[in-house]
């Protein structure tokens, strides 16, 4: 049976302020709104980063919770809320994991190149996945290029990560003029990319286009602010809502349904290793 296709809406990220477009949401009230508009366009999830006072991006725990709620009083359980541990060169790994372990959030994207370096910590990785899994958490992996995927595996293979298939965030892209390209797109396909529950995000003006080829593949799509501004047409979106109204219509093709935040949490939610090891010294 087809899965039904998932739209995140990222509407902010690390980096964009008001100067790139005076829509981005900055505060808890104004990334509620945002929230409310991309639930009304067809989203399933939102991606939140959060802002200090003076605009620049924070793992503060206490702000991440004013977001979460102003979200939830906006849009109750009709959206996945998911807050990142991005480290934007400011943050170490143990930082990374603190904000977890605080929020013990519905859900959580973390760049598998931040968490655990080469050389980092494994076991302390391998104690965070398993405290997530048995708090219910719906981690998110990002990886920048295919050849991360091997790395999960073997990771996988040697039980520092949950055994496969794990929710997957490829990115296209950086903020270069160019942005994503065909080229990083297709590596990830051949690198097997589907036998996970795999989304998007590409960078710079072709957002669309490749949202419409992951629709197509089997995936999933995170659009917004975060990685572009611009609608497929070439102009200036007025929103992220227009944005994620733009990826609503360029899936049509591939004939999947849109989902809702029930139908993401039950594509992404998998057994407990904890749970299923309990169960079976139980028994």
């Amino acid at each position: 049976m087809t899965q039904p296709f998932a739209i995140a809406v990222a509407p902010n990220g690390a980096r964009r302020t008001k100067a790139d477009h005076p829509r981005l949401p900055m505060t808890a009230t104004e990334i509620a709104r945002d929230a409310v508009e991309a639930l009304e366009q067809g989203a399933a999830m939102i991606h939140l980063h959060v802002r200090d006072a003076q605009g620049a991006h924070t793992l503060d725990a206490g702000l991440y919770r004013e977001a979460v709620a102003a979200v939830r009083a906006a849009v109750g359980d009709d959206l996945v809320v998911q807050v990142t541990t991005e480290a934007v060169g400011r943050y170490k790994p143990d930082e990374q994991v603190a904000v977890i372990d605080a929020l013990q959030p519905e859900s959580v994207s973390i760049a598998l190149r931040e968490i655990l370096p080469e050389g980092g910590d494994e076991r302390a990785a391998a104690a965070l996945f398993e405290r997530m899994e048995k708090a219910g958490t719906l981690h998110q992996i990002i990886v920048y290029e295919a050849g991360e995927l091997a790395r999960l595996d073997a990771l996988g293979a040697r039980g520092v990560l949950p055994s496969g298939p794990l929710a997957v965030l490829a990115v296209l892209g950086r903020y270069t003029e160019e942005g994503a390209t065909d080229a990083e797109f297709d590596a990830f396909i051949e690198a097997g990319i589907g036998r996970h529950q795999w989304m998007l995000c590409a960078f710079g003006p072709r957002e669309t286009q490749f949202m419409a080829r992951a629709a197509k593949a089997g995936g999933h799509a995170r659009v917004g602010f975060e990685n572009n501004l611009w609608l497929p047409q070439g102009e200036l979106a007025a929103s992220n809502a227009a944005i994620v109204g733009a990826t609503v219509e360029a899936s049509l093709d591939s004939a999947r349904g849109l989902a809702t935040s029930e139908d993401l949490r039950r594509l992404w939610r998998r057994p407990s290793a904890v749970a299923a090891k309990a169960s079976a010294a139980a028994t």
